[in-house]
C-alpha cells in the first residue's frame, strides 16, 4: 500500500542533564585550551562552537561517545535508560564505517553541542531519526512503505512496529544475513515465541545445527522489507507457491534424496486444483481447502519422518480431523501421501489409473476412426449416387 506516511511530525523533549552539562564544560575546557595553544602558535584560533571537521570527524564524536566513556547514558523522562556509548571497533567494522557521523546526526554541527532537546523517550528519538536512512537507502524505503510494519505503524502502533533501526543497528551495520543465522535472530525480537517454534522445526534444525544454507528463513517466506500480512486470503492462498520455490526445486531437493512430487501431487488433487484456481480467479475470496502449512505447521514443521509430524501416520488422522471431524480411522488411508503411484507403492491405484490411461484414448480414438470412416463412406454413397443420376 503506497503513499502511508510516517509519524515524522512526532515531537518529543528531552531536557539537559547536569551529566551533559559537565560534559559540555569539560569539552569547551580542552577547545579552550588548544585555542590558546593554537594562538601561541600563530597556527589558529579554535573554539568550542568551531564546525566538526570534514575528515576524522568521527574522531570527535568518539572522544566522548567511544572507548573511554563506556558507561555514558541518559535517562529520560520516562525513566528509561538509553547507552550513548558507541563501540569504536564495531563502527570501523561495519557497512557505515566510512560515514561521518552528521551524515546521519544532521543537527549535531559542534564537538560541544547541547543536549537535544526533543527527546522525551528512546522510541520517540528513533522515530524522529530513522527517515535519515532514506537518504541512502531510498528505494528500500519505498519498499517498506508497503508492508505490513509500515501500516501497523501508520496504525499507531508506534512502541512494537520495527522500523529500520530496530533490525539494523546504526553503528554496528553489517550484512544483514552473515551469519544466515542472523536473520531469525533479527525477527526474534519482536516474534520470539514464533522464534522458538522455528528453531525445533525441521528448517530451523538444519539452519542452527548444520548452518543448512539452503533452508528458508524468515524472509525467504514473508519477504525483506515488503513483507506481507500472513494473516490474508491472498497470502494464504499464494503459499504453496512459496512452498513451491524450495520444493518444485528438481535440483536442491536431489540433495536430500526428497522428491518434487510433493508439490505436482498437491496441485493435482483436489484440495490443490481448488486452492489453485481461487489464488488465480479470486484471490481475496477465502477458500476452506487446506494449504501446506494446514497440515504441515506454519513455523513448527517437522520431517515426515519425525513422530512429532502432523502427518506422519500415527497423527494423520487428527490432522484430518481439523477439516474432516468425522473422519474416521481409516479415512487417511485414502490419501497418497504426496506418492506419485507406482506398480510397487500403492499398486491397485496405479493399474487403474494405467487402465483408464489405455481406455480412455483407444475409446476416443476408436469413435474418432468411427466418425472418420461413417463420413467417408457417407461421402463415398453420395458421389456414386450422383453419377449414376447423370448416367
Amino acid at each position: 500500500m503506497r503513499g502511508i506516511r510516517r509519524p515524522e511530525s512526532v515531537v518529543v523533549e528531552l531536557p539537559g542533564t547536569a551529566c551533559w552539562q559537565r560534559r559540555a564544560w569539560r569539552v569547551g575546557g580542552v577547545a579552550l585550551g588548544l585555542a590558546v595553544l593554537l594562538g601561541l602558535f600563530g597556527i589558529g584560533q579554535a573554539t568550542a562552537g568551531q564546525p566538526l571537521p570534514q575528515a576524522g570527524e568521527e574522531l570527535s564524536c568518539l572522544a566522548c561517545h567511544g572507548s573511554d566513556q563506556p558507561a555514558l547514558t541518559h535517562v529520560f523522562p520516562t525513566g528509561e535508560v538509553w547507552s550513548l556509548y558507541v563501540d569504536e571497533a564495531a563502527y570501523r567494522a561495519s557497512r557505515h564505517g566510512q560515514l561521518a557521523c552528521s551524515a546521519c546526526h544532521t543537527d549535531i554541527r559542534t564537538p560541544s553541542h547541547p543536549v537535544p532537546t526533543r527527546l522525551s523517550s528512546p522510541r520517540s528519538y528513533q522515530l524522529e531519526q530513522y527517515p535519515t536512512c532514506r537518504k541512502c537507502h531510498d528505494q528500500v524505503y519505498q519498499n517498506e512503505l508497503d508492508s505490513v510494519h509500515a501500516r501497523e505503524l501508520a496504525a499507531g502502533n508506534w512502541q512494537y512496529a520495527p522500523v529500520c533501526t530496530d533490525c539494523h543497528d546504526p553503528h554496528a551495520t553489517s550484512d544483514p544475513d552473515q551469519p544466515r543465522t542472523a536473520i531469525p535472530f533479527t525477527c526474534s525480537k519482536c516474534h520470539s515465541a514464533i522464534y522458538n517454534e522455528y528453531l525445533g522445526s525441521v528448517h530451523g534444525k538444519a539452519l542452527v545445527d548444520e548452518n543448512n544454507l539452503d533452508v528458508p528463513t524468515c524472509v525467504d517466506c514473508h519477504g525483506v522489507h515488503r513483507q506481507e500480512d500472513p494473516r490474508t486470503t491472498a497470502f494464504r492462498l499464494n503459499s504453496p507457491q512459496l512452498c513451491a520455490t524450495c520444493h518444485a526445486d528438481p535440483v536442491k531437493m536431489a540433495r536430500y534424496n526428497l522428491s518434487t512430487a510433493v508439490f505436482n501431487t498437491y496441485l493435482a488433487d483436489f484440495h490443490g486444483t481448488t486452492v489453485t484456481l481461487f489464488e488465480r480467479t479470486s484471490p481475496d475470496v477465502a477458500t476452506n481447502k487446506p494449504v501446506c502449512y494446514d497440515c504441515h505447521g506454519v513455523h513448527n514443521m517437522k520431517s515426515a519422518k519425525d513422530p512429532d509430524s502432523q502427518v506422519v501416520q500415527a497423527n494423520l488422522l487428527r490432522t484430518c480431523q481439523k477439516c474432516h471431524p468425522d473422519a474416521t480411522e481409516n479415512f487417511p488411508a485414502s490419501w497418497l501421501s504426496h506418492y506419485e503411484p507406482d506398480a510397487r507403492k500403492y499398486p491397485l491405484v496405479y493399474f487403474v489409473n494405467l487402465f483408464y490411461q489405455i481406455l480412455i484414448p483407444a475409446v476416443l480414438g476408436f469413435m474418432g476412426l468411427y466418425v472418420v470412416v461413417d463420413f467417408g463412406s457417407r461421402l463415398t454413397r453420395r458421389l456414386s449416387g450422383k453419377r449414376s443420376s447423370e448416367e
